[in-house]
């Protein structure tokens, strides 16, 4: 069963002081631990159901494993409908490997701080083969646990790459493409098959020192009264044409 101290860990790593304080983030549900079991990241301690243990013993072999029920993960987690598995992963030590940008698509983020819309981007990201994506330093951190539950295990595939987003922008020579309400129909626009696709947030927009690097300018054309979409629904459809084309 999980401890009283194993709880007050678990429960501290919904914030990122805790989760830098311990290095340590969570990941719940089984299909996002399912995933974790094919990826390189390193699993600190896993708290499942003896259903899950049974079903993954292959997976599960020297980790170290808690037993416990449905009732203990939901209190355990922060998601009231986890009830096969949660998991502590060691946070990877920071790369200092530059973001390889040639001959691929990119996707940039300036400012998306909502977790919900950065992991469904991540998730999309890893649906269109995407393997890398630059976000602003201002962006929702990539371990809060809002952000790993939405991308529905695609965090274990795609890499996420905090920087100063305007630097990094202003340093390429490849087409970088931005969505801006002015900008060309993007059913109509010639699209590359490698660059960079940036997105802004829904209150911001892609801000000016970000907006200086673009020398492609998209829009999404509408048809009807709605002001804007949701970022990762504008993302979903940008990506979308980009492959199509």
């Amino acid at each position: 069963m999980i401890t009283k101290n194993q709880l007050k860990l678990i429960n501290s790593l919904a914030q990122k002081k805790y989760r830098k304080q311990h290095g340590l983030f969570l990941v719940q549900g089984e299909k996002n631990v399912v995933e974790l079991f094919r990826s390189d990241y390193e699993l600190h301690q896993v708290f499942a159901t003896e259903a899950f243990v049974s079903q993954h013993q292959g997976e599960l072999r020297a980790k170290h494993v808690v037993i416990t029920t449905p009732d203990a993960l939901a209190k355990a987690g922060t998601f009231s409908s986890n009830n096969s598995a949660l998991a502590l992963v060691k946070v990877p030590s920071q790369s200092d490997i530059d973001v390889d940008t040639a001959n691929k698509l990119l996707l940039a983020l300036d400012g998306v701080s909502d977790p919900g819309n950065l992991g469904t981007l991540i998730r999309l990201a890893d649906w269109y083969g995407i393997t890398d994506i630059v976000v602003s330093q201002d962006s929702a951190d990539f371990y809060n646990p809002k952000v790993i539950s939405a991308t529905m295990g695609s965090f274990c595939r795609v890499r996420l790459h905090r920087l100063d987003l305007a630097a990094f922008l202003n340093q390429q020579t490849c087409p970088i493409y931005g969505a801006f309400l002015e900008g060309e129909n993007i059913h109509q626009a010639k699209l590359a098959q490698s660059g960079i696709i940036v997105l802004g947030s829904e209150s911001h927009g892609i801000r000016g020192a970000v907006a200086d690097s673009i020398n492609h300018k998209i829009t999404i054309p509408n048809f009807g009264q709605a002001e804007s979409l949701n970022v990762a629904m504008a993302g979903a459809i940008i990506l979308d044409n980009f492959k199509r084309n």
